[in-house]
């Protein structure tokens, strides 16, 4: 797991917002698939940092949220 340093190193990338966001704001993460890496940002502060997470790092957290 990575952090990079800022989301322009996301840019020109299409950030997805999560289903579960609400629109009055809140709790909201965005992710967006790099060549390399997935990338998770606060969807509130999409200037701010950027966590890159390897695909198969990616995969395990999603499954595990899945199964609760």
């Amino acid at each position: 797991m990575k952090t990079a340093e800022n989301a322009t190193s996301g840019a020109g990338l299409a950030w997805f917002k999560s289903s579960y966001s609400g629109a009055e704001g809140g709790q909201c993460v965005e992710v967006a698939a790099a060549p390399h890496a997935v990338l998770v940002r606060d969807s509130k502060d999409s200037a701010g940092p950027v966590l890159a997470l390897g695909r198969q790092a990616w995969a395990d957290f999603v499954g595990q949220a899945a199964r609760g």
